[in-house]
């Protein structure tokens, strides 16, 4: 990293949000890739301040993933790519025992060396406190007073069944404004079959649920309002129903369904000539197009009339430009880069989503175009079953100045 990192340029904000899970099956070759990709990232955009947001940190098995856990975050905090970052806070939800706690979120934060002056928000205490020093808190996030973290309650899960989702909400002050960034993973499609069944989907209607859950408790009356970036795995898929009717729109449909319920099994989608060619096959976990080009060609833009689930929330999050492709479900083959799994029809679930007022600071008029970047991480190499997506941009000096004021951002302990 150029040792001459100031902020005369204004302050230097890279979002990062990450689904590690598959990090932790194969340790030795997907994580070596991956933060190969990560360092460059933070390399070629040299943050002042670095917001990583993971979620399935220690993979599908946590209890026996936790040496894999614990020696990520050391390469990461000790790593010569990252020795400029002078402070760090990072949030680990190890809990894994507690089935209505557990949400395996991780909140990594950096702190480069030659930005002064930054505050962290103390939510117990209801004021800031200057960041000093590297931190890392495992064990009971609920009560650590540097964040707020909850599980969704139980009636807000598919079936009410209890799965790994949930937020974590964290509060900063630099540059003269503050802002919440909040960590969060939605729930998932569980079947390709019942997805299909209706436009939107009623895991769409699931999802649609828990994050107004979120905007909610963030803007409430028990703190003051924030601009807020909320980063994560929000599981948003393409309207299944519309996107198969388009990609299969000369196709007839078979129906198999199994002998014992009579459920349905598998849906077959043919050519009407062409030696009656599948086109696609579809199952719970089976998602098998014939040509998936689709998804990559312009970078998959073209499907993004059938992602909707941002929509209903017009009014309370943003979003720069899309012009990366789906970012799941990648191969976890180390040797496949660009390949996705014929599991789930590729969808952007990895999001930097942001409030009027944060979209505000990153929009600054101050701020050139070229210095505003959203997009993935690792292209063309396999970083596991998620693409990291990431947003930099710069604060431009005075950009939160209204903000600061009316916050009282300066008044910090």
């Amino acid at each position: 990293m150029a040792g001459k990192l100031t902020t005369a340029q204004g302050t230097g904000i890279l979002l990062v949000t990450a689904n590690v899970g598959s990090l932790f099956e194969d340790p030795e070759n997907l994580q070596k890739t991956w933060l190969r990709e990560f360092y460059q990232t933070v390399q070629s955009h040299k943050p002042h301040f670095l917001a990583v947001h993971c979620q399935e940190v220690g993979g599908k098995n946590y209890e026996a993933s936790m040496s894999h856990v614990d020696s990520f975050v050391k390469e990461l905090l000790s790593s010569d790519a990252m020795k400029e970052y002078s402070r760090a806070r990072v949030y680990l939800d190890e809990n894994y025992k507690s089935q209505e706690h557990f949400t395996a979120l991780g909140s990594f934060y950096f702190i480069h060396e030659s930005l002064k002056n930054i505050h962290q928000f103390d939510f117990k205490a209801k004021k800031f406190r200057k960041v000093v020093g590297k931190e890392t808190c495992s064990e009971t996030l609920e009560s650590t007073p540097s964040l707020e973290k909850e599980k969704f309650p139980q009636d807000y899960f598919p079936e009410c069944k209890w799965s790994r989702k949930g937020f974590i909400r964290t509060r900063w002050a630099l540059a003269d404004c503050a802002f919440d960034l909040v960590n969060i993973h939605l729930f998932h499609d569980a079947s390709n079959l019942v997805a299909w069944e209706k436009s939107p989907s009623v895991y769409s209607g699931t999802r649609q649920k828990a994050l107004g859950y979120v905007l909610d408790r963030i803007t409430d009356q028990r703190y003051e309002r924030m601009p807020y970036f909320v980063f994560g795995d929000f599981n948003f898929r393409l309207d299944s129903k519309q996107v198969i009717e388009s990609l299969c729109s000369t196709a007839t449909m078979q129906t198999v369904r199994t002998s014992d319920t009579n459920e349905v099994d598998k849906l077959i989608f043919r050519e009407s000539d062409n030696d009656r060619k599948v086109v696609l096959q579809l199952e719970k976990k089976l998602f098998n197009y014939v040509n998936q080009d689709v998804f990559r060609e312009n970078n998959g833009t073209s499907l993004l009339e059938y992602d909707k689930e941002l929509s209903v929330f017009k009014d309370r999050l943003h979003e720069l430009e899309i012009s990366f492709p789906p970012s799941y479900p990648y191969s976890e083959d180390s040797n496949q880069g660009k390949e996705y799994m014929n599991t789930r029809c590729p969808a952007w679930c990895d999001r930097i989503l942001m409030s009027s007022s944060a979209r505000d600071l990153v929009l600054k008029p101050e701020n050139e175009e070229k210095s505003i970047v959203y997009d993935n991480i690792g292209p063309n190499v396999c970083m596991g079953d998620h693409k990291p997506v990431f947003l930099s941009f710069r604060i431009t000096a005075g950009a939160g100045k209204p903000n600061a004021n009316k916050h009282k951002c300066c008044v910090v302990q």
